[in-house]
């Protein structure tokens, strides 16, 4: 990945291409199968939520897309190539190149607690991507205020808010300049009234072009930045659709149970 010139800017579309295609993706643990065929696929700067209930597959779907599990099969193309084939035994170098072009927003922030707030930025753009580390600096800076952040630069996690950390989480990911940003489920440890500033983040990310897969239970997130959205259950997709499409008039019986409850959770 080339050094970052504007740490502002998504990477440009190069043409039409998909930017990432998933097909046949099947992960088990045990004899539990989590995933059992998930196919879906994406353009750069457009936005995939994935919804559904616990244990249903959505967060499994973005470790294996960041490197952090293997699938027990499945192909992954991205820019119509290079192609990973999961039913082969994944190489160093394949799961190099998954981390090289996404990063990801977890749930629970994972900073390094004795890093500082700008050290914790700049790790993975210097160890990893070997920016200088000036350059570093100033990139993150300039995302720290993005974020209405510069003047905690300075300060630890644990003198943060959850919301100021989960920023900061989103700061790290976005100084890696990703082709791919993914998010698990980046508000549902957050206390209520910090979900806002988080969430208004990641909608003006999504509407600066940057290209996201998001887990996530806020649906009028999805309903505001998702192209698409899949309702992943036992393992399956088992309906897709524009958010006017899925949360209007979802088809599925199954999909009208989990909706009613996420939209009427006290009925």
């Amino acid at each position: 990945m080339s050094p970052i010139d504007d740490p502002l800017a998504p990477p440009s579309p190069a043409d039409d291409t998909p930017l990432l295609r998933v097909e046949g993706m099947r992960k088990s643990f045990g004899d539990h199968e989590v995933l059992k065929g998930v196919d879906f696929e994406l353009r750069r700067g457009e936005v995939v939520v994935l919804i559904g209930p616990s244990g249903s597959g959505k967060t499994t779907v973005l470790r294996s897309l960041n490197g952090l599990e293997t699938p027990d099969a499945g192909i992954l193309s991205a820019d119509g190539g290079p192609v990973i084939d999961f039913a082969k035994p994944l190489v160093q170098a394949d799961r190099l190149k998954l981390r090289d072009r996404s990063a990801m927003v977890f749930q629970h922030h994972n900073l390094f607690p004795h890093k500082t707030v700008l050290q914790n930025v700049i790790e993975g753009p210097v160890q990893v991507q070997k920016v200088p580390k000036a350059e570093a600096i100033a990139n993150a800076e300039a995302l720290l205020d993005r974020v209405g952040l510069s003047e905690k630069r300075d300060v630890y996690p644990f003198q943060l808010s959850g919301g100021q950390q989960q920023r900061v989480g989103i700061v790290r990911a976005l100084a890696l300049k990703p082709d791919l940003l993914l998010f698990d489920e980046p508000t549902s440890a957050l206390d209520p009234e910090l979900v806002g500033d988080v969430l208004k983040v990641v909608k003006e990310l999504a509407d600066e072009g940057w290209t996201m897969v998001v887990v996530t239970h806020e649906i009028g997130f999805a309903r505001e930045a998702a192209v698409e959205v899949l309702f992943l259950d036992e393992g399956v997709v088992a309906e897709r659709g524009t958010p006017g499409e899925l949360f209007t008039a979802p088809k599925e019986e199954r999909t009208r149970r989990f909706l009613n409850r996420i939209l009427r959770p006290l009925d």
